[in-house]
């Protein structure tokens, strides 16, 4: 049974910087708003443009509907003086009136945002994903637009795609309009974005640790020469390594794949990459190619006049940290 979203005489607050989930969360209560009424009348406007006057119209009886729904975005931004009759119609919520306010996360407005908390008032949180967790979001969207992908083609998503969510489901759903068949076969995301996954961050960094210092130096030069970003790079290198260290700690204790697999905080599939890198990889060698990404992440910030060399130069000394 679906569960009921309140909408009338109710607030709600979404909070969080993934602004694909926070626009989602809105169109599910207006569309609750609708289904109750579908006359229902509806604003939305950004918190910095609004004035008590204003507030007090979007939130007043209308001539044209019985009810009314408000969304105020970027709700930190908002003046003191609306913020003060925000906390009013939280005391005491209005009968025909639902009011859904949008906080994209950070300390802006912190002050309202612990009253809200304090009042108790319906949160959804809609918080960046985990990079481990891209591949169920990928799969889950492929699902939500009436399709399905296994994990391994829901990781090539990731890796051809990045990590933006909006650019995420935009692709899932392109897939899915164009698969003739419900699962989305592997080979499609390939036909599509083949060219872009073989220049991402992370196949940079799967070649480096895997110690392919021709191939990592390859396939950087292709990925920077179409637009990837240098700090890309070294995040992805930074993340591989931190999870190879937590592999080569972890992986003498017994565990089981599902149970190893959740204490990386990797997909089990992922394991099997794992086992064939840390073969040439010990704690010193990780902590001196850590040290070495640490350095080139700060020169391609700006300690540096050419990022491009700063990243050769990294690739090359991850490569050789390993051990054999």
């Amino acid at each position: 049974m679906a569960r009921a979203v309140k909408t009338y005489g109710h607030v709600v607050l979404i909070s969080g910087p993934e602004s694909l989930l926070a626009d989602r969360a809105v169109a599910e209560r207006l569309d609750a708003a609708r289904s109750q009424d579908p006359d229902v009348e509806i604003a939305q406007v950004d918190g910095g443009e609004l004035d008590p006057g204003t507030f007090a119209e979007i939130t007043g009886g209308s001539l044209f509907s019985s009810h009314r729904m408000a969304v105020i975005r970027d709700l930190g931004s908002t003046p003191a003086d609306v913020q003060t009759a925000i906390l009013s119609v939280v005391d005491k919520p209005l009968d025909d009136v639902g009011l859904v306010l949008v906080h994209p996360g950070g300390v802006k407005g912190k002050a309202l945002m612990d009253r809200l908390k304090k009042a108790r008032v319906e949160t959804i949180d809609c918080p960046t994903p985990k990079t481990w967790d891209l591949p169920k979001l990928v799969a889950a969207e492929a699902k939500r637009v009436g399709a399905s992908m296994d994990s391994e083609t829901a990781q090539a998503v990731v890796d051809a795609v990045g990590h933006d969510l909006r650019s995420l489901a935009s692709a899932v759903a392109q897939l899915a309009s164009d698969s003739d068949q419900r699962e989305i076969p592997r080979t499609l995301v390939h036909r599509y974005f083949g060219g872009r996954a073989e220049v991402t961050s992370f196949a940079v960094a799967d070649a480096a640790l895997a110690g392919r210092a021709g191939q990592a130096m390859e396939q950087l030069r292709w990925a920077l020469s179409t637009g990837v970003a240098p700090v890309l790079v070294t995040s992805a290198l930074a993340s591989g390594l931190r999870g190879l260290g937590k592999y080569v700690s972890a992986a003498g204790g017994g565990m089981r794949d599902a149970d190893l697999a959740r204490e990386i905080g990797v997909p089990p599939w992922k394991l099997k990459t794992m086992r064939s890198q840390a073969r040439g990889w010990d704690e010193r060698g990780l902590a001196h190619a850590l040290r070495a990404v640490a350095t080139a992440d700060a020169e391609i910030k700006g300690a540096a006049d050419d990022a491009e060399y700063a990243l050769e130069r990294v690739v090359l000394a991850v490569t050789q940290s390993r051990t054999r």
